[in-house]
């Protein structure tokens, strides 16, 4: 469990800064704001990782 922590921690702790952005932290909806945060944000990398290799020729086809 604790390399899962290690992974957990931080996309907790980032989800955390971006719900504060827009609902207070002692505010009693802050810990479901805060997971519907962190959800999304493992979904973005989900999909970041599945089209990895699409998003690199866009990018590439765009320097160019």
């Amino acid at each position: 469990m604790p390399i899962l922590s290690w992974l957990i921690r931080p996309l907790l702790f980032l989800a955390a800064i971006i719900a504060s952005w827009f609902v207070a932290e002692d505010a009693a909806n802050f810990g479901v704001v805060q997971m519907v945060v962190a959800v999304l944000l493992i979904a973005g990398l989900v999909a970041l990782a599945a089209f990895w290799e699409g998003v690199v020729e866009w990018w590439r086809e765009r320097r160019s």
